[in-house]
């Protein structure tokens, strides 16, 4: 599902964006509701710009600066020395727009996920004999018979997604905003980019992850969020705890970085060029807002109550413009026959 959702959300993306006053390429959602549904559907367009600007406070801000003052508390770090640092560094990219938030991502996110990938399998190696069984834990807990009779297969479908979302983001229309923004003038080829990065992100990192916390035996401990994974990797790889602090820091940070970019364009639709530096100014209050709060519960479920009310619209919109992305794709396969033919 989320793979070939965020196919379609490229896909449209790329196809109906527009170039803006200074010849940029911009688009997402609410430029693929207006221009592929038409002028009646403003209003869903107008409806998911709201809810993307806002949802971005939650799932691309509160909720990862909250988990990396909480990491690095454990360190002696306060969190308010966190927020700060994080506001400063922030504000220092973001106001170089779309090239500089590039640019820091591409030069930490490549190098940080291969580090993360070699410890998680430094790790398992070490406990191979327990990976199978850690899979069997998986699937049943998930779909015992007990969990089906209490319903709460349904509770682990249910947060299946929501944590998903925060994986991948599939569905949740933020993703097709960055993809406007590429430079290719074929939808489907930048479709196929899209389902690359759901690959890597879901199916790679967390299995890695949930295979490492379940056979390191901190499973069901207590713990939860980032003190979780950096208790498995101390457990499993004396003193590996660092590797998921240093992956928390470089993702998390990267992540405010592009969700800023996603609450700007939606920004931008809403009121105009002339609200982003406000917009800034705001996302940047909220970095530290975000590093002290004191509930996590409340930090998660606001971002999950966020993340519903922006995903609606576009997946309203991608099945109503499913037709178009079957076109482009078969046209696109058919093209390729016959140049291969």
């Amino acid at each position: 599902f989320g793979i070939a959702t965020k196919y379609g959300e490229a896909v449209l993306a790329v196809k109906y964006r527009e170039v803006d006053a200074l010849g940029n390429h911009v688009g997402g959602p609410m430029y693929y509701i207006r221009n592929g549904l038409g002028k009646n559907w403003q209003w869903l367009a107008v409806l998911f710009a709201t809810f993307g600007m806002l949802a971005g406070f939650g799932i691309g801000n509160g909720v990862q600066c909250f988990e990396v003052s909480s990491a690095l508390e454990a360190f002696g770090i306060p969190r308010l020395v966190t927020g700060l640092v994080l506001g400063v560094l922030v504000f220092a990219v973001i106001i170089g727009g779309i090239d500089r938030i590039s640019q820091a991502a591409s030069a930490l996110v490549p190098a940080m996920t291969i580090l993360y990938i070699l410890a998680c399998i430094l790790v398992l190696g070490i406990n191979i004999v327990d990976v199978p069984a850690a899979f069997g834990t998986i699937f049943s807990n998930a779909f015992s018979g007990e969990a089906a009779v209490g319903g709460a297969v349904g509770q682990v479908v249910l947060m299946g997604f929501k944590r998903g979302i925060f994986s991948n983001e599939a569905g949740l229309g933020s993703a097709p905003i960055a993809h406007a923004a590429a430079k290719t003038n074929d939808p489907v080829r930048q479709g196929t980019v899209a389902m690359l990065g759901t690959v890597i992100d879901t199916l790679i990192l967390c299995t890695l992850t949930a295979l490492v916390i379940i056979t390191s035996g901190v499973y069901g401990g207590g713990e939860s969020g980032a003190n979780l994974s950096i208790l498995a990797f101390n457990t499993g790889l004396n003193g590996a705890g660092w590797v998921v602090t240093a992956g928390l820091v470089v993702f998390a940070f990267t992540t405010v970085l592009g969700w800023s970019f996603y609450g700007e364009r939606c920004t931008e639709f809403l009121f105009g060029e002339r609200a982003i530096k406000p917009f800034r100014f705001v996302w940047v209050a909220v970095v530290v807002i975000g590093s002290v709060a004191g509930d996590r519960g409340v930090v998660w479920g606001v971002a999950d109550t966020l993340n519903g009310l922006m995903a609606l619209p576009n997946l309203v919109s991608l099945l109503l413009l499913s037709p178009v992305i079957f076109k482009l794709t078969s046209d696109y396969n058919f093209n390729r026959s016959q140049e291969e033919g």
